[in-house]
């Protein structure tokens, strides 16, 4: 992520420690394999913070749009090193949307974890800390919200950085490979595509990227195919 590395315009008054005196809105602290993007299967701290903007049509996550529990950034901090974890994911709802989550993922990195951020696309990526990898949606038209997608976003990325795109059918395919065209999607991070659960087969998805030869990756919910739709997993 080649954005600044510090978290721009947060600057409270900070606790013994040097932290930033800030509360951030956490649905969940919890400790699985990830299941997506190129960190498939690897033992992650998903940090889930509360609220979105966005009500895409198959979101899997609808239950951290509202309420969660304010919580000071130590105590977060605290909680996820009780797992002795090297990855931490900071995801949503949409994370971003909170400004304090910008100090979250300075302090995550700072304190020598491999951090990944899940984001929709639509907020500003600009003061995303330059060692997070952003894992960034475009969102597809069965989506609902396409027309959020944040184009300016893609000059922020690089190599460590990926990009997702969920598709419920074909029509979300082919916008899918016109945007990789129009954009050479694949020449600025790699590109993540990945069915939506009992909406999309897998195999039919498959076939089409191998049938155009796209320079893409494709992906199943590992976590689904574990647990199904257990939320906090």
């Amino acid at each position: 992520m080649n954005a600044p590395s510090t978290a721009a315009g947060i600057e409270p008054a900070g606790d013994s420690q040097g932290l930033p005196d800030v509360r951030l809105r956490l649905t969940e602290i919890f400790f699985s394999l990830q299941g997506e993007t190129s960190r498939a299967g690897l033992p992650t701290v998903f940090v889930r913070l509360t609220g979105c903007p966005l009500r895409c049509s198959w979101c899997d996550t609808t239950y951290s749009f509202n309420g969660g529990e304010s919580v000071a950034l130590r105590e977060i901090l605290d909680r996820v090193a009780t797992f002795g974890p090297r990855y931490v994911c900071v995801t949503g709802g949409e994370p971003l949307a909170q400004k304090a989550c910008l100090a979250l993922l300075a302090a995550l990195c700072d304190a020598g974890y491999s951090v990944s951020l899940e984001t929709s696309g639509a907020i500003d990526l600009a003061g995303v800390d330059a060692r997070v990898s952003v894992i960034m949606d475009l969102k597809a038209p069965d989506s609902g919200e396409a027309a959020r997608n944040r184009w300016e976003n893609l000059a922020l990325l690089d190599a460590d950085d990926e990009l997702k795109i969920v598709l419920a059918g074909r029509a979300d395919y082919e916008w899918a490979r016109a945007r990789l065209r129009e954009h050479d999607l694949a020449a600025i991070c790699p590109v993540v595509l990945s069915p939506v659960a009992d909406t999309l087969a897998p195999a039919d998805l498959a076939q089409w990227i191998l049938d155009d030869r796209l320079p893409v990756r494709m992906q199943v919910q590992l976590h689904k195919v574990i647990w199904g739709n257990t939320p906090g997993r």
